[in-house]
């Protein structure tokens, strides 16, 4: 399903909410009968679903202003989207404080709101914020979903983002994405003389904050999907050294001192091992390794180059690109190494593989004609689609939901030699390509898990 939105008004149905478990201190309830409003995701484009979302409302001024923000961040991750369109505020007839009392729904119907987002904070005694929220069908006159969330104050942009995964789901009927973050290598200074710092930052951007000094050069970190974990090569002495981070506690260990490896290894989805490609003598092949007791199992033996491994989400297969073919082209095998097929045909070379977290995808890069692009195809090599093209286009890496993708993007040398790279995202339709704004250039990004 990728691409058309067409937006369905269903019957009403009953039911109840389900409860989202984490850290943010959720609670949850049963409520009478709800209208669905649906987003379908198919081929094409339509106009997005137009929604209201409202200022969550406070009694005092902190209050009122936390719930402006919170509004503000839970609409522009809506909108980035391009499933949803926010109405402008201005627009708005009934105002936040009437909201207080009830949802006047002709109101909303008159501005053309299809779903509207109300909420309420409290800063309580001991410090900690309680912020309420409601997804509403206005032309059902029924609340669809609500949640109320704890947490501490400085916590209020990831209760905005687990608000808005909320929303998504309840009208897409896929997870949301909102709650995650995106690693990367910021780089900066001359061509010749780039200095390369790890870097993360929430997936819109905000957050950001460096991981690593610049003292040494980093290249290509990778996500755990079980855990917020990274694994980046890093070139110390000039000897390249795969290095695994733990995010929450800092803690850092060499993995291994790897002269043939270009890629820094990618997890399984278990994360008890990762998938890497080593040169030896001239030859490179892909390997597999036990995080547990650090043993290696050769997957492939071809005098060809295979590199750039990546598992399926089932961790039955591994996608990987070689040109054993003659060009440099995608390929899958089991995870034992046997039955490798090809899956890529079309005119170019591929490379960067990266299997969807739906398994329904593999994302790569193509180039062809003197042009970089970002595409997708199914794990047997049909479907393919560009979703994205440039003068250098590269490194794709999916969100949680296989529902959108982040690659970096480089433009052509000015007339001093600078080359700008930049982070974006861009959905599965192909029609929403959008800048990750980021205080230097980025390149190499990593999407993570959603945040426990």
């Amino acid at each position: 399903m990728n691409g058309r939105r067409i937006v369905n008004l269903l019957k009403a149905t009953r039911g109840i909410f389900l409860a989202v478990a984490g850290t943010l201190g959720v609670v949850v309830g049963t409520f009478p009968a709800l209208a669905e409003i649906n987003v379908n995701i198919t081929e094409g484009f339509v106009e997005p679903l137009p929604v209201a979302v409202a200022d969550f409302h406070g009694g005092q001024p902190e209050e009122q202003l936390l719930g402006h923000d919170m509004a503000a961040v839970i609409s522009a991750n809506l909108e980035r989207t391009g499933l949803f369109k926010p109405i402008d505020d201005k627009a708005f007839i009934q105002d936040r404080d009437s909201l207080r009392v009830g949802v006047r729904f002709g109101d909303w119907r008159l501005i053309n709101a299809q779903a509207l987002i109300t909420g309420k904070v409290q800063v309580q005694g001991d410090g900690k914020v309680k912020v309420e929220f409601r997804l509403w069908d206005v032309y059902a006159e029924n609340m669809m979903t609500g949640f109320s969330y704890t947490s501490t104050r400085t916590n209020w942009r990831r209760i905005s983002h687990r608000i808005s995964d909320a929303i998504y789901k309840r009208l897409t009927g896929e997870s949301g994405y909102f709650d995650t973050r995106i690693v990367y290598v910021s780089e900066t200074g001359p061509q010749n003389r780039r200095q390369r710092r790890l870097a993360i930052m929430d997936q819109d951007g905000f957050n950001h904050k460096f991981l690593t000094n610049g003292r040494f050069d980093v290249f290509t970190p990778r996500f755990s999907p079980t855990s917020q974990e990274i694994t980046y090569l890093s070139f110390e002495g000039n000897v390249p050294k795969v290095k695994l981070l733990d995010l929450q506690t800092g803690r850092e260990e060499t993995l291994g001192n790897f002269k043939g490896m270009s890629f820094a290894p990618r997890f399984s989805p278990d994360g008890n091992s990762v998938v890497m490609s080593l040169a030896d003598r001239g030859n490179t092949e892909i390997y597999s390794m036990d995080l547990r007791t650090r043993k290696f199992n050769r997957l492939t033996n071809d005098p060809a180059i295979d590199t750039s491994p990546s598992y399926s989400p089932d961790g039955s297969k591994v996608v990987f690109n070689s040109d054993r073919g003659g060009s440099q082209q995608l390929y899958v095998m089991d995870i034992t190494g046997g039955n490798v097929k090809r899956i890529s045909f079309n005119k170019g070379r591929y490379a960067t593989p990266v299997w969807s977290p739906r398994g329904d995808l593999i994302a790569f890069t193509r180039l062809s004609g003197r042009k970089f692009y970002i595409g997708v195809m199914k794990p047997d090599g049909s479907g393919e689609r560009m979703l994205a093209e440039g003068y250098h286009v590269e490194g794709p890496t999916w969100s949680p939901n296989g529902r959108v993708l982040s690659y970096y993007k480089q433009g052509k040398s000015d007339s001093r030699g600078k080359v700008k790279s930049n982070v974006y995202t861009v959905d599965l339709s192909g029609y929403n390509e959008r800048q990750v704004v980021t205080p230097l250039d980025g390149v190499d990004p990593a999407w993570s898990p959603l945040l426990q």
